[in-house]
């Protein structure tokens, strides 16, 4: 005797939703890599109608065609058939923070213990736009800051699927750019009081943020408290305040273990 009505119905709903999800992912990595549907048919061997099948939820598609798509796509196959509620992104590790919060120091170390590369994306934003910081600002403006730091983390994503990287203190204040990481990696929150954002800041000899500024101590005030409902939206936080490097560093390593096998 055959499964009863409603259990063949039950699993008609999930194939259905599990194709779907196929789909989207096939379709949001696209859009991402701003690929046409007919330059990934090329390079896959995959028709153009099929995928177009896919993506809409209609293909039933096979291992091998599978296999071919997440390798034009430079993605593991596995990535493309999880199962509902699996997630990729924890196989990265994203560091967010005001500066001083230990991003650079903890996630070196951490990375090292992980066996991945460390990533500060500033200096990817530096790459992208063939500049210092400082005159990318002075040069371009804030809004070709964010294109630059946006397009150095697409980079990034691409070439790195297990990596810890320390992101810019304000990377959370362009909405585009904070969605990507976090539909991409397991983030982190460090955080930290004002007084001690800036007593690290300040022995590392970087007094570029409070030269001339007797409120400096205040402004950090002021940007944590901006910053806090954006920063909150990170996976899991840590404190940092009040620890040493190495107590954090082992409290960093235990919460990474915990997102990347959540």
């Amino acid at each position: 005797m055959g499964a009863p009505p409603s259990t063949l119905h039950r699993e008609d709903q999930g194939e259905v939703a599990y194709l779907a999800r196929l789909g989207e992912r096939v379709r949001a990595w696209r859009a991402e890599h701003a690929m046409t549907r007919k330059t990934l048919a090329l390079a896959s061997g995959v028709s153009e109608r099929y995928l177009a099948q896919l993506e809409s939820g209609q293909g039933n598609i096979s291992v091998l065609l599978l296999r071919k798509l997440a390798h034009a796509m430079q993605v593991p196959v596995e990535l493309l058939v999880r199962e509902h509620g699996a997630t990729a992104k924890s196989a990265r590790i994203a560091l967010l923070g005001l500066r001083g919060a230990g991003k650079s120091t903890l996630g070196t170390k951490l990375a090292q213990t992980m066996g991945v590369p460390f990533i500060e994306l500033d200096r990817e934003v530096e790459q992208e736009a063939g500049a210092p910081l400082a005159e990318v600002f002075s040069m371009y403006g804030q809004e070709a800051f964010r294109r630059f730091e946006r397009k150095a983390l697409a980079r990034v994503l691409k070439a790195h699927p297990r990596a810890v990287i320390a992101t810019g203190g304000s990377l959370v204040n362009d909405p585009d750019t904070y969605s990507l990481l976090l539909d991409h990696c397991a983030c982190i929150w460090l955080k930290a009081t004002p007084e001690e954002h800036m007593a690290r800041v300040m022995a590392q000899g970087d007094l570029r943020p409070f030269k001339g500024s007797p409120t400096a101590l205040e402004e950090i005030r002021r940007l944590l408290a901006d910053r806090d409902r954006l920063y909150a939206r990170a996976d899991a936080a840590l404190t940092t305040s009040g620890r040493s490097p190495r107590q954090s560093l082992a409290e960093l390593k235990a919460l990474a273990a915990k997102e990347m096998t959540a």
